[in-house]
């Protein structure tokens, strides 16, 4: 019997404007087989946390340009937290200094993809987040 397919939400939190990654990101995961809902820009944190929980994702990935990830991500965590939503893994990509990497960390980020990281290598830190290795993707 096959699993369904990984759901993902991908969005822009905050004032950034700039979306391209995150529609190239977007675009990768649908090609790798995972169902992916792009909730579009200048989203705050209890909209993503809203949409996450309507749609049943297992995974939320931030695109963050603007260096606000010091003040989305905390709240982002807290309301998943409310919400008992502990299973969501949330990934963050973006303008990261590796000084913040270790702080998103301990708030519970999975992963943080900093510019030059590979479509491949996001692809599979959400297949092995979620238990769906690249040799057993459904």
């Amino acid at each position: 019997m096959q699993k369904p397919p990984i759901r993902v939400l991908v969005a822009k939190p905050g004032l950034d404007g700039h979306d391209r990654g995150a529609k190239v990101i977007a675009r990768a995961l649908r090609d790798a087989g995972m169902e992916v809902i792009y909730t579009g820009l200048r989203q705050s944190a209890e909209m993503i946390v809203h949409a996450a929980l309507q749609e049943d994702v297992q995974v939320i990935g931030l695109s963050i340009l603007s260096g606000a990830h010091n003040a989305i991500v905390p709240r982002l965590m807290q309301l998943l937290r409310e919400h008992e939503m502990l299973d969501v893994r949330v990934i963050v990509g973006g303008i990261i200094p590796d000084a913040d990497v270790i702080t998103l960390k301990q708030q519970g980020v999975a992963a943080v993809f900093q510019p030059g990281s590979s479509l491949d290598e996001i692809v599979e830190f959400i297949r092995n987040a979620t238990g769906r290795t690249a040799a057993h993707p459904a």
